[in-house]
């Protein structure tokens, strides 16, 4: 019964058909990018990372040198994974070999099942349950929701970009910021933030005691310091450069005046702690608990309905002595796991400047009007008038504040590049036949139709 109960579980949310053939074919995978790293000494923890930047999207992998113990706590109302209820049921075995956390909503689930394909195909598992120390990979794993109005196309990590990823994994090093799982990820929707986020990472060793946290935050909460600050904001107008999320609660829901579009109603923060501290079962599943709930002071709101947050809890049990008794160890982890979350947020693109006395001549605008295609879902149309020039998206969705209903005016920046004012940045670039929106990190491309 209990070998059948490893199958069963092993084989919920298959891969599906292979990418080598689909129509995500000719995209190359960019692997471990990043130049801002969490440095960490733990040789048994390696962690690759992969990213379609035509999304961009992309899928992190931490692999465990060998089987190790593992927990889950799922909270909001959301969630997103494979194998989650297998977990919940809390037997005492080493059986977790790698965590998968991936963008591309349902679809990056794939991401978690080709990773435990490779483990096959590697050579490092096989098919035998009935060993006594069970031999099938297993990989768990969520996703994000990276989708709607923050991207414009349906590139999701698929289980090619996930193998190559695991088969980058590397140790000692974890890029942070806008990487990996969280390469389009976005906080503080809730208060109309939208503000750039990511991946964070933070290690702390306490004699012969380690713990690690990692996170891919896309919550709809906004991400709070020590002092109460929201860390990274688009700021609505007349607000101060010192917010404090207290005030924003305090005016609720008036601070929400002015969002883009509201509330992103699918939004995510994927979680994983690990320890080398040998833990019962229990002792696992309280610790993921209560990691998980302490990240509701450095996310505000988290865990809302429209998030689908689950932490991870692992115990490589490489220390067989108690150090901590599992409350010291909970709260040291939960501070590590608040430092995780602040260092996803990547450097904010910045306002253009729109300088007034900028011309472009009627020359130049004329040969930049057209229609520009983005996706299947956004197209936008370019008109020279003689006040300048002006654009309007023509198919079913907006792009970012260049709407629907009515043209709005591109500000020049020079004779190629122009501006959008408004709380949200938004920098226009024509070249080579092509119109960028957000040039850069973030950056969406059309191209032209005639």
């Amino acid at each position: 019964m209990r070998t059948g109960l490893i199958v069963a579980a092993m084989l919920v949310c298959g891969a599906g058909a292979a990418a080598d053939d689909g129509p995500q074919q000719d995209l190359k995978p960019l692997l471990n990018a990043g130049e801002t790293l969490l440095s960490y000494d733990w040789p048994i923890l390696t962690i690759g990372t992969g990213q379609y930047e035509e999304g961009p999207t992309g899928v992190t992998v931490f692999r465990f040198a060998r089987k190790v113990y593992s927990a889950i706590d799922v909270r909001g109302g959301g969630p997103g994974t494979v194998n989650a209820p297998y977990m919940e049921l809390g037997y005492d075995l080493a059986e977790l070999d790698t965590v998968v956390i991936a963008g591309g909503s349902w679809y990056g689930l794939e991401a978690v099942t080709g990773v435990a394909s490779a483990l096959k195909d590697d050579g490092l598992r096989d098919g035998n349950a009935f060993a006594p120390e069970p031999s099938v990979a297993m990989s768990v794993g969520s996703i994000i929701f990276d989708f709607g109005p923050r991207r414009f196309n349906e590139i999701y990590p698929d289980k090619r970009l996930a193998q190559a990823a695991f088969r980058a994994a590397r140790p000692g090093v974890f890029p942070l910021g806008a990487h990996g799982g969280g390469r389009f990820a976005v906080s503080g929707s809730f208060f109309g933030c939208h503000a750039k986020s990511g991946q964070g990472g933070a290690f702390r060793q306490i004699g012969e005691v380690k713990i690690a946290a990692f996170a891919v935050v896309n919550a709809i909460g906004a991400i709070v310091d020590r002092d109460g600050r929201v860390v990274a904001c688009n700021r609505g107008e007349g607000w101060p450069d010192d917010l404090l999320v207290k005030d924003l609660f305090a005016d609720f829901p008036k601070s929400r005046e002015g969002a883009w579009s509201g509330p992103e109603r699918r939004n995510t923060t994927i979680s994983l702690i690990v320890t080398n501290q040998k833990l019962t079962p229990p002792e696992l599943k309280r610790l993921a608990v209560q990691v998980h709930s302490s990240m509701g002071r450095a996310i505000q709101p988290f865990a809302t309905i429209f998030d689908g947050d689950v932490l991870y809890a692992v115990s490589t049990a490489e220390l067989e002595q108690q150090v901590f008794n599992p409350l010291d160890l909970g709260a040291l982890a939960s501070e590590v796991m608040w430092d995780a979350i602040l260092s996803s947020v990547p450097p904010q693109p910045a306002q253009p400047v729109i300088d007034p006395t900028v011309e472009v001549s009627g020359a130049v605008m004329r040969e930049l009007a057209g229609d520009y295609r983005f996706s299947a879902e956004v197209s936008v149309r370019v008109v020279h008038r003689d006040e300048g020039l002006f654009a309007q998206a023509t198919g079913g969705k907006r792009a970012y504040a260049i709407g629907r209903d009515e043209p709005v005016r591109l500000h020049p920046l020079s004779d190629y590049e122009y501006a959008v004012p408004g709380r949200y940045p938004l920098v226009i670039r024509f070249a080579d036949g092509r119109m960028t929106l957000n040039p850069g990190h973030w950056q969406q491309v059309g191209e032209r139709a005639d």
